[in-house]
């Protein structure tokens, strides 16, 4: 397994600080998300300093952008570092409300989203004629002075991420790799991520760990593993996981949430829960843990928080995934 480093949501110049420190430490990636920032704009300033580490959006927001958007701010990126493309839809309301943008059919719009920025890449590395037409997207025109040019390793990967068994059969079937949400159990991988994938493209995950070197360390962050893993369960969307293993707190948790009562959320989060969805260990044991559940089952690895930890404890860390 490759080890990733996965951002926490800040601004360029502290991704790039923290892309100088995973570089140093030994990371073979460096991922950043779609929060509060731009992704393409943090790992911008972040390819500054990356050296041989892998890029990556996991996730951008795709259809918040047009396709030749995405196209371009990835072929920049690929035109000076190793980047992969990793793409997801976002729910309706946060496409209508947050970016006033068009919402619908998202399989078959992602379907089309993708083939538009492959066809666009094509174009601009062996020239022809833009000529992409389909159900969602047409894209007919590109001139020599809008086009930026070939670059040496035209192949950049797209990742997709998605929970249903739509988006996991539209990976299978169109994408290099698959980025699996952190609220996951091993038994959902093996019954529904990894027959669904087929084998075909990478996969990969960030994991909710809680670790420290005492004790109180461990019992503080197995705390906020807990509350994380209750917003999770609160969401309809990651029910399948909850239903997988017949915890029926699911809309208890979804009742709570609304009102508010985040306290009680995480009352509701068993210790059963949190040994299937995180991983507890101190960091000593954090990497060899992580290696015995997930090697043949992840091609790359994270831990979700990034969590804060000497850079020693770190290169151990990495050191015990790779074995």
């Amino acid at each position: 397994m490759k080890v990733d480093f996965y951002a926490p949501p800040l601004g360029p110049q502290d991704v790039a600080r923290l892309a100088s420190v995973a570089r140093d430490v030994g990371f073979d990636g460096f991922l950043v998300s779609e929060t509060s920032h731009d992704p393409f704009v943090s790992l911008g300033a972040a390819a500054q300093v990356s050296g041989a580490l892998d890029l990556g959006t996991a996730i951008a927001v795709a259809f918040a952008r047009s396709p030749m958007v995405t196209a371009m701010a990835a072929w920049d990126l690929a035109a000076s570092t190793s980047f992969m493309l990793g793409l997801g839809t976002q729910v309706s309301a946060h496409i209508r409300g947050r970016f006033s943008a068009e919402w619908s059919e998202p399989i078959e719009r992602m379907r089309d989203y993708v083939a538009s920025v492959r066809d666009i890449w094509d174009v601009w590395q062996h020239g022809g004629r833009m000529n992409h037409r389909g159900r969602f997207y047409r894209f007919t025109l590109m001139t020599p002075f809008f086009s930026p040019g070939p670059i040496r390793d035209p192949n950049v990967p797209v990742w997709l991420a998605g929970v249903g068994p739509r988006s996991l059969a539209l990976a299978a079937e169109i994408a290099d790799g698959f980025h699996v949400h952190p609220f996951h159990t091993v038994q959902y991988l093996d019954d529904v991520v990894l027959p669904a994938l087929r084998d075909r493209p990478q996969v990969a995950s960030s994991v909710l760990v809680a670790t420290g070197n005492s004790s109180r360390e461990i019992q503080d962050a197995t705390r906020l593993v807990r509350s994380q893993i209750a917003f999770y369960a609160s969401t309809p969307a990651y029910r399948r996981v909850l239903e997988l293993h017949g915890w029926d707190m699911g809309p208890a948790l979804t009742s709570l949430s609304k009102r508010g009562e985040w306290d009680s959320m995480t009352e509701l989060v068993t210790d059963e829960m949190v040994d299937a969805v995180a991983v507890v260990a101190p960091v000593d044991e954090l990497g060899g843990r992580l290696r015995e559940r997930y090697r043949g089952r992840l091609d790359r690895i994270g831990v979700y928080p990034a969590v804060s930890l000497p850079r020693n404890d770190w290169s151990r860390i990495i050191d015990a995934i790779r074995g």
